[in-house]
């Protein structure tokens, strides 16, 4: 007898919506603006799973976008199932290369990170997943409908893995870093009114991102003792870290252009003024302005514009019981 799938009505979701809404278009964008992450931060996502008891047979990666996290964690495993509820980032991953999992291709799908693939045809099967990902991604979850799910999809002795990069600092040598510094966080200032809880947990690198033990419901499927938090570019990081995102500095200002347009309060404030979009009386186009004026009264020639910058960000991983 076939697994019964569940209806996706009966299923709790996100109230996210900009980036659920994505066209092929702005999903193809993106991809584009939004590089991969480090091999180091996959590395250490692959060794903790392995050294808890954790195997390389099905990897779930929710939230996938268009696929990035999903190709380069895929190559690890028997099997690979990226799903994101937006039907143009899905059909970005389709559309890109897919580099596949050890036995074929990865399976890119429409599914939310409350359902996690089980309203799927054929649905993900409960506890077949052996690591669950989410880049960049949790902050827009239903978090208790996620954690009960993961309950149910995860294998005992399996791993969720949750990773984001927070804000943005300008370094040396870029000229000039305090004053860009300062422009950027004018930026961040005025985009204040379109911001939205999911942008407020990434910028305090989810520390107040619910997890299983601190529901008004505790998930008990997963070990609180388990827990382990890692962070680059704050106080508190290990210099054994690593490096989070594979782009490096320094980034055009192209570049810079394209990386501030794929933010959701970017986005929303586009919707809110669809005239000024792509004009000199664009959020992004009035910020690179400013900053490539920093950068010229430094010196830098036209045409040579910069940004040398570091990024903090989190991961973190709990076990199945």
């Amino acid at each position: 007898m076939a697994e019964e799938t569940v209806p996706s009505a009966r299923v709790p979701i996100s109230d996210e919506r900009t980036f659920r809404s994505y066209t092929i278009q702005q999903g193809a964008n993106y991809a584009e603006a939004r590089r991969d992450y480090h091999p180091s931060l996959y590395e250490t996502i692959k060794k903790h799973h392995l050294s808890t008891g954790g195997r390389l047979g099905s990897l779930l990666d929710v939230g996938c976008g268009p696929g990035r996290a999903t190709r380069s964690l895929a190559t690890h495993f028997d099997h690979a199932v990226g799903i994101d509820p937006s039907e143009g980032m899905i059909a970005t991953a389709l559309a890109l290369e897919n580099t596949g999992s050890r036995l074929g291709p990865i399976r890119f799908a429409v599914s939310s990170a409350e359902a996690l693939g089980c309203d799927l045809d054929p649905p993900v099967p409960e506890a077949s997943v052996d690591l669950v990902t989410a880049a960049t991604a949790a902050h827009w979850f239903n978090m208790p409908a996620f954690w009960e799910r993961a309950a149910l999809a995860v294998k005992p002795g399996g791993t969720v893995a949750l990773w984001s990069p927070g804000p943005i600092t300008i370094i040396s040598p870029t000229p000039n870093p305090t004053a860009i510094q300062a422009a950027v966080d004018d930026f961040e200032a005025s985009l204040d009114p379109f911001m939205v809880d999911g942008n407020r947990l990434v910028r305090k690198l989810y520390i107040d991102l619910p997890l299983p033990w601190t529901l008004a419901e505790p998930v008990e499927a997963f070990d609180e003792k388990s827990f382990v938090r890692k962070e680059w570019g704050t106080e508190t990081a290990s210099e054994a870290s690593g490096t989070f995102m594979a782009i490096q500095s320094p980034v055009d200002m192209m570049m810079v252009e394209k990386i501030f347009s794929t933010s959701s309060p970017v986005t929303r404030w586009r919707e809110a003024h669809p005239d000024r979009v792509g004009t000199e009386q664009d959020i992004v186009r009035i910020t690179r302005r400013r900053i490539e004026h920093l950068l010229h009264q430094s010196g830098v020639e036209e045409g040579q514009e910069k940004l040398y910058a570091d990024m903090s960000a989190v991961l973190m991983m709990i076990k199945r019981n």
